[in-house]
């Protein structure tokens, strides 16, 4: 069946946000005299449970601390990180393809929707997408809920759509809902499990999208 939609993950599949919210966790723990676990951040990549797990261990580890007074630190942080950052080299190369195909594209992210319309908007990329689905509006990823929504907000069947990821609870969100998946690991990620996805890429410029739209269903 011939493929009518691209639904992307945001945080570190558009772009490489993960790099600098992990920095700043790193950073936070460090400046409690902490290390963070590489490992145990790994578990929550892809999921809304990453600031609930990472005050929970910060907590275990150090005395008397309260993430309301870190909060805004943290997210400043993250902000300055990202101030200079563009989309992952290749992305849109991705989105123009899609554009002369006349392809719609999405976003399926297990993020807030502040979050994710504020970091396009940044990147100059929010008039690229027909639908921006979010975790604070559906079941986070590995829940398929955000895919399934996409799907309905889009008017596409899953057969008709492909889905780039760069987590493995991603990919078996995507996968879950049916949605022949990509996966695109960032650094931090490319050393996890992707047995699950239908092919992984080094990078979004080791394959062209025509490549990919020809194996996959056009």
């Amino acid at each position: 069946m011939a493929t009518r939609a691209l639904i992307f993950d945001f945080d570190g599949t558009l772009a490489d946000t993960e790099a600098a919210v992990l920095r700043s966790w790193q950073e936070m723990f460090a400046g409690h005299g902490v290390e963070l676990p590489l490992d145990v951040w790994h578990t929550v990549i892809g999921t809304q449970n990453t600031a609930a797990t990472m005050f929970k261990l910060l907590a275990e580890q150090v005395e008397n601390v309260d993430p309301e007074t870190l909060r805004p630190a943290m997210r400043a942080r993250v902000h300055e990180l990202l101030a200079e950052d563009g989309p992952r080299e290749g992305v849109l190369d991705y989105l123009d393809e899609a554009a002369r195909r006349d392809l719609t594209l999405a976003v399926a992210s297990s993020s807030s929707g502040t979050w994710v319309h504020g970091q396009l908007d940044r990147l100059g990329l929010s008039s690229r997408f027909a639908a921006v689905e979010t975790g604070d509006r559906h079941k986070a990823k590995p829940d398929p809920d955000t895919y399934l929504a996409t799907l309905r907000t889009l008017g596409v069947t899953a057969e008709e759509a492909l889905a780039f990821e760069d987590s493995p609870h991603g990919v078996s969100a995507a996968k879950a809902a049916g949605i022949t998946t990509i996966a695109v690991p960032n650094p931090i990620t490319a050393t996890l499990d992707f047995a699950k996805a239908d092919l992984v890429l080094p990078s979004f410029t080791t394959t062209p999208l025509s490549t990919l739209l020809q194996r996959f269903g056009t």
